[in-house]
């Protein structure tokens, strides 16, 4: 099987103004990305404002606002920059492993995105974006559809199963993990060892009596 293209998530908007042409610019954007992403773990998102993250940057506000018209564009970006990630960690990751059965998946996609909980700049607070919109990714689907439209597009050529029935089967493994994993980070800051192990049993079980173990 040959290996995976790094995928990356199609959405239908984005929250830049305008895109930084020069080297020097897209630098000062991934500033302000940074920024607010250290800000919401500080402040969270609703004290976040956008002379804060000018500030942490060391741009000016009227810098920040060539790019992005609000804090909530600032956040969009940010979260499409972490999405993009992910999926490119996963897309990794599965080439590494070539995995042989399902949970072998299952565990690589659940550990990646623990590790962005625990490691990534303000993960834990605004995820995907749902703590802001639950479009903020794309105006046309809501979070977890974008998520699962992009992992669809990186199991697809791992699974011989129809695209539609590939999707239908991840946006209820997505759900099912989504609500399990919050409750991990509700009982524990780092994620309930406990739980975590049981959502990747639970999933891996469902994704089982769809395409098989093999």
């Amino acid at each position: 099987m040959s290996d995976i293209q790094a995928a990356k998530p199609q959405t239908e908007t984005t929250p830049l103004r305008r895109q930084p042409v020069q080297q020097r610019s897209a630098k000062r954007v991934e500033q302000m990305l940074d920024a607010s992403a250290q800000l919401i773990d500080e402040l969270g998102y609703d004290a976040l404002t956008t002379t804060l993250i000018a500030k942490r940057a060391g741009v000016a506000v009227g810098s920040l606002y060539q790019f992005f018209p609000d804090k909530r564009a600032v956040v969009q970006a940010l979260t499409q920059r972490n999405l993009e990630r992910f999926v490119s960690s996963v897309s990794e990751t599965l080439n590494q492993l070539a995995p042989e059965h399902w949970w072998d998946v299952v565990d690589s996609i659940l550990d990646i995105y623990l590790d962005m909980h625990r490691e990534v700049p303000g993960f834990s607070k605004v995820h995907f974006g749902d703590v802001v919109d639950r479009q903020l990714l794309d105006e046309t689907r809501d979070n977890n559809a974008v998520i699962v439209d992009a992992l669809t597009d990186v199991l697809s050529a791992r699974i011989s199963s129809p695209p539609d029935d590939i999707r239908f089967a991840l946006t209820i493994a997505n759900e099912t993990a989504d609500a399990l994993l919050k409750l991990a980070f509700r009982r524990d800051p780092r994620g309930d060892e406990r739980i975590v192990a049981e959502a990747k049993s639970v999933v891996k079980g469902y994704l089982a009596s769809k395409f098989g173990e093999a």
